[in-house]
């Protein structure tokens, strides 16, 4: 028969079409879903205010509640309103009377397709656990029998914790012969004397509710086994050995029954004399690896059991007098469990076959009871219901058959309960998704367009894009069992309409889903790494694209090590916040700190998408201060080791360290730098002046800049010694002929070394074998008196205080006073080079009539008076000073053609000599200066009347003047026609120049001439008139007396304008020599001679070596630049023609000067050749 039923069973399985887990929208009429509910058991603590029982489900119609009681209908006093379903199930429980509603509780929720049920519910209200008051009477015992105290603890909420103390709280000793076993129990395996006592107490600790209770005390009389006669010293009586047994568990076996996960606990106590130790052992096996031995080896325990850990335990209690053991035969169950999942809800349509299964298991096996809608469901041959043991199945299921079927599995440790929904219906596909739902994705990402459809049967879907019936296909495009379809790798002409059409053998429906293809946000111009210094301003730059169409939800987030950083607002106003800032994507950190080191990320990002970029910021800043420094003698309590440990560099390198000392007998209060030791050097050898109290400290410099500087030393206290070294920078001087002052850099007053003192000063005359003579003074000056003057000696100082005399000195050598030179120089001899330069040399004045160190030659002249005006007296005096040894020198700036007397002295610190005999000479005629004006007046067709003034300095008699004209071309500016004249005549003042052509543009050119040659030109432009006679009249107009009445206008306003030259001129002002811009002759006035005046400089302002007009050579074998401009005759060489800015060529061989500046070479003489040719011309004009 059993095997009847079971082919039975297959034949149906195999004939039914399983459905898949359901999950249908609750816009569908459904049967209620239990989605919360309360596990029990529930333990009500004391201070518990209240206890909420929940029970809520789902379901359309929203379902009704009812609550069960121990099987029994209960009607909750409090119940919780589900907001969602308008109905809850929740209830609350206050602690008022509490106790009364202990028991099992289940919930039924229901409407009119069903009833989903919870497991049951259990509510514990334990009371407040305590022990019972009773009288213990005192427990006597007799040495080496076991005793056992029985605590009997109460029950409570766990975890129980139990001690055993006396009444003063001092916990009972235990050890391998007293212990608590697992019961609460305290156990004796042998009793002793000192287990004499009246106060033992079993306390029970409940933490949950904060509870300690305490069992009434207990007294323990353990009678001696000595006879009352004797003392308790008088013999050496020990109790009787006695062979072991069990004071716990009882009997040979325990069955031990736990479950699968529980810790597994063995426990033997034994008792006899001595106290046995026990042994444990698993027969057939090793015990396992997380076997631990607790209670000194009588509690055996291994955690999280397992099957495999079943089996047969042993222990084994031993003493001397020999053993006994006891087995445990441990079996491992578990409650029920689903083997894969509970069983599924179910949807299907009319007319098929519906397997429900309850696939659990459970040691011991569980019982399976199935409900309907909380009713208990029977096997119905006759209809179309079968219940096989673990199965249901619905034949040829009707919509009649919809509801919710339960399966409860339960052994003797617990239950397991599943509600499966089982819903027989025909439905047309209904989409709940929202119609025109728009989506919207990022370029190249990846899309989800929801169709969420139900039907029965389950629906086909189909997804057509802008209207067409055509599915979509390819790669990029995956339709989900949901009726979702994914787009990967979204591109921009993937934006449009998308239909999603379900469609089934009730109906069909559709929807329309919008897609938008956006362009992605990237960062452009990401932050880069830095390296800031500490206390600067930090700017990371972060710029990126986006979609225009989200605008809107563009943001831009910094974070700092993943954390995001707090920018400034008005709402948060704390200083650390205000220190960050962002304007257009720009980081700003102000007053960075090491605080700000580490990695920045900007985050662009909309509602769609982001990008991110990172950067590492550094923070530079001065080192930390190096810290344990330590003093370590090396040779002597003068020479130390100073170490110390770095501080961190802050990311810059440190380059060096700086030692410091400070001392309190000098500088008290002040820090000096003693030495600085390299970046990569943690130590440094110093050497210390003796008699000080020093103390260190040492800072760090990176290239931010330095450190603060460490923590000073102890004080290092240095013995006295004498002097290190000998004062330095000795100087010698004589300030008076007949003394020697010395004086010298003192020492330091750290570098005395002790005290006392005192400077040793020695000397004596160099080269003479005579003594030293010593003084010793405190100040650092010495005066030696009554020497003889200019006399050399050797000095030296020595340094010495208390503690003796520093080293031997070095000798120095100086000399004793000065006196003035007592001797002039021999032999003066002059040598004119030119009409500005002169040689004078002389014979030296012997070394010993210097006294004092030779300054070098002094030489003076005196210009008496110009050979032009002999009887002005001038008496202009000069001098020059040539350092050094010399016989000779080279004397500038003379004036020309001028009287001259010149003596020479020699000198030395202490002032002249004497002069030498005096010496007379002349200087030769010069070049004159430039015309003092030139005008050009009184144009005519063929004429013009030149007019000027003698040059302001003649520098010798005046020969004559050289005019060059030059026919100008207006339009190039080009030069036509060259002429040149001689006008023979110093007091010549006009020129009338003829043969000149009609309307034409002129530049003259007028020099000055002496013997010596021609100086530097003025030059003037003006044109020539064209005239046009009326017809048929021909008249002279020269004889016309207005034209008559013109010239003389002309000549009354040119005669005018000279004199208020020469006015101008004696009081200082000075004429221009540049060609002023042209203009016509007729158009002169007093205003155009100002300015004429104001254009050209006077000749002075002009070089002697002008390239355009005027150079001069020293030889006749150098040719005159420019010569028939400047030479009264062609052919004439121009005589006395030197330079007087130049003494380069009157050097010897090559114009050299030697190392005094002093001029080497030989002068030669120049010939002299003037020659002034009478005027080609028209005559002078004399006004």
């Amino acid at each position: 028969m059993r095997l009847a039923g079971s082919l039975h069973l297959a034949l149906l399985l195999a004939l039914t079409s399983r459905a898949s887990g359901l999950n249908i929208p609750l816009e569908v009429e459904q049967p209620p879903t239990i989605v919360t509910q309360t596990s029990g058991p529930i333990i009500a603590l004391p201070f518990d205010n209240v206890v909420t029982i929940r029970c809520e489900a789902k379901g359309n119609p929203p379902p009704e509640y009812r609550w069960t009681k121990d099987g029994q209908d209960f009607i909750p006093p409090h119940i919780t309103t589900n907001k969602r379903d308008l109905t809850g199930g929740t209830f609350v429980l206050h602690s008022k009377n509490l106790i009364q509603f202990q028991g099992k509780y289940r919930c039924y929720a229901s409407n009119k397709l069903g009833t989903a049920i919870t497991e049951e519910i259990e509510l514990s209200v334990p009371s407040v656990p305590k022990f019972p008051k009773e009288e213990i009477n005192p427990l006597v015992v007799k040495e080496g029998e076991p005793v056992v105290l029985k605590c009997n603890p109460p029950a409570g909420v766990p975890p129980r914790q139990i001690y055993w103390m006396s009444i003063g709280l001092q916990h009972i000793e235990q050890d391998e012969r007293v212990s608590m076993g697992t019961d609460g129990n305290l156990y004796f395996s042998n009793a002793l004397q000192k287990d004499n006592r009246p106060d033992y107490c079993c306390y029970a600790a409940f933490s949950k509710i904060r509870t300690i209770v305490q069992k009434t005390a207990m007294a323990v009389v353990v009678k001696s086994l000595k006879p009352d006669n004797e003392s308790a010293n008088s013999s050496d009586a020990s109790p009787p050995v006695r062979i072991p047994g069990l004071l716990l568990p009882s009997g040979v076996q325990t069955e031990k029954v736990l479950l699968k996960g529980e810790e597994l606990q063995l426990e033997c106590i034994p008792e006899g004399f001595p106290t046995p130790t026990v042994k444990w052992m698993k027969l057939g096996d090793k015990l396992p690896t997380r076997t631990k031995f607790l209670s000194f080896g009588k509690l055996l325990t291994i955690s999280a059991v397992e099957e495999r850990d079943q089996g047969k335990y042993k222990c084994i209690a031993e003493n001397s007098a020999g053993e006994v053991d006891h087995y445990f035969d441990v079996i491992v169950e578990e409650p029920p469990k689903w083997r894969t999942e509970p069983p599924q809800s179910q949807l299907t349509v009319t007319g098929s076959d519906v397997h429900i299964k309850c696939s659990v298991g459970g040691k011991p096996p569980p019982d399976i009871t199935w409900r309907r809608n909380g009713e208990f469901l029977r096997d119905d041959p006759e209809g179309n219901l079968r219940v096989f043991d673990d199965t249901v199945v619905l034949h040829n299921a009707r919509p009649e058959d919809s509801a919710v079927y339960q399966c409860e599995a339960s052994n003797s440790h617990g239950s397991v309960l599943a509600n499966v929904n089982i819903m027989i219906m025909n439905m047309p596909p209904l989409i709940l998704t929202r119609d025109y739902q728009e989506y919207a994705v990022i370029l190249g990402g990846d899309i989800v367009m929801n169709c969420s459809v139900f039907g029965s049967p389950p629906p086909n879907i189909l997804w057509a894009k802008n209207d067409t019936l055509k599915p979509i296909e390819g790669d990029r495009f995956f339709p989900f069992h949901n009726g979702s379809l994914q787009i990967i790798s979204a591109k921009k002409d993937d934006s449009g309409n998308y239909m999603c059409a379900a469609s089934n053998m009730e109906g069909k429906s559709t929807v329309t889903a919008v897609l938008d293809v956006k362009d992605p946000t990237k960062i452009v111009n990401p932050p880069q790494d830095m390296q800031i210094v500490s206390g600067t301003t930090a700017q990371l730059m972060c710029q990126a694209e986006h979609d225009e169409s989200l605008k809107s939800t563009f943001e831009v987030v910094w974070r700092k090590d993943g954390e995001e950083i707090p920018l400034s607002s008005k709402e948060n106003s704390s200083v650390q916040k205000f220190r960050y800032f962002v304007d257009d994507g720009m980081l700003q950190i102000m007053s960075v700190n090491l605080s700000d080191q580490g990695i920045y990320t900007c985050i662009a990002r909309t509602s769609l998408d982001e990008d991110n970029a990172t950067a590492l910021l550094t923070v530079l800043d001065v080192p930390d201060a190096p810290r344990n420094l330590h003093i370590s003698e090396i040779k002597s309590p003068r020479n130390i080791s100073l170490s110390w440990i770095p501080g961190n560099d802050h990311n810059s390198s440190i380059t060096e360290f700086i030692v410091e000392y400070g001392e309190n007998k000098w500088h008290s209060g002040r820090w000096t730098e003693l030495q600085k030791v390299p970046g990569n050097q943690a130590t440094a050898e110093l050497a210390l002046y003796g008699h000080l109290n020093y103390q260190f400290r040492v800072y760090a410099v990176n290239a931010v800049g330095p450190g603060p500087p460490s923590e000073p030393t102890e004080t290092y206290k240095t013995p006295p010694a004498a002097p290190d070294r000998n004062p330095e920078n000795i100087k010698i001087q004589g300030h008076l002929p007949h003394q020697m002052d010395i004086s010298w850099e003192p020492l330091l007053p750290i570098e005395h070394n002790g005290p006392g003192l005192e400077y040793k000063v020695s000397y004596r005359k160099l080269g003479v074998e005579e003594p030293w003579k010593d003084h010793l003074v405190i100040r650092h000056s010495f005066v030696v008196r009554n020497t003889t003057t200019f006399v050399p000696y050797e000095i030296k100082i020595q340094s010495r205080n208390s503690h003796g005399s520093g080293p031997e000195p070095k000798v120095v050598t100086g000399y004793s006073g000065e006196d003035v030179p007592a001797a002039a120089p021999q032999d003066i001899a002059v040598e004119v080079i030119n009409t500005t330069l002169l040689r004078v040399s002389w014979t030296p004045v012997p070394p010993v009539t210097v006294r004092g160190h030779l300054g070098g030659y002094n030489v003076h002249w005196i210009r008496k008076w110009s050979l032009l005006n002999p009887n002005k007296i001038l008496n202009v005096r000069q001098s020059l000073s040539f350092p050094g040894k010399r016989n000779h020198a080279i004397v500038p700036g003379l004036e020309p053609f001028s009287k001259y007397t010149l003596t020479v002295s020699v000198f030395n610190k202490k002032g002249n000599g004497p002069r030498s005999d005096m010496v007379t000479f002349n200087t030769p005629e010069g070049v004159p200066g430039q015309v003092h004006m030139l005008s050009a007046s009184n144009a005519q067709e063929d004429s013009i009347l030149l007019g000027w003034a003698p040059p302001r300095e003649t520098n010798g008699i005046l020969t004559g003047y050289l005019l060059q004209y030059h026919l100008i071309n207006e339009t190039s500016l080009e030069v036509v026609d060259s002429q040149e004249m001689n006008i023979s005549g110093a007091d010549t003042t006009q020129w009338r120049l003829q043969g000149l052509e009609g309307g034409r543009l002129y530049q003259f050119h007028l020099c000055a001439c002496t013997r010596a040659g021609c100086g530097p030109p003025r030059t003037q432009e003006a044109n020539t008139i064209t005239t046009e006679p009326a017809k048929g009249q021909q008249t002279d107009f020269s004889t016309q007396g207005w034209f008559i009445g013109t010239m003389c206008a002309v000549a009354l306003l040119t005669l005018v304008a000279l004199m208020a030259c020469f006015v101008r001129r004696n009081k200082g002002g000075k004429y221009a020599g540049t060609p002023p811009p042209r203009q016509r002759p007729d158009m002169f006035s007093m205003e155009k001679v100002k300015e004429k005046e104001d254009l050209h400089p006077d000749v002075e302002s002009q070089g002697m070596n002008d390239d355009t007009f005027c150079e001069y050579s020293d030889s006749d074998e150098k040719p005159l630049k420019g010569s028939s401009m400047c030479s009264l005759n062609g052919n004439d060489a121009v005589g006395d023609s030197v330079s007087r800015d130049s003494l380069v060529d009157y050097a010897d061989g090559g114009g050299e000067f030697d190392e005094d500046g002093s001029f080497i070479g030989e002068y030669s003489g120049l010939k002299r050749r003037v020659s002034v040719s009478e005027p080609s011309g028209p005559g002078p004009v004399t006004a």
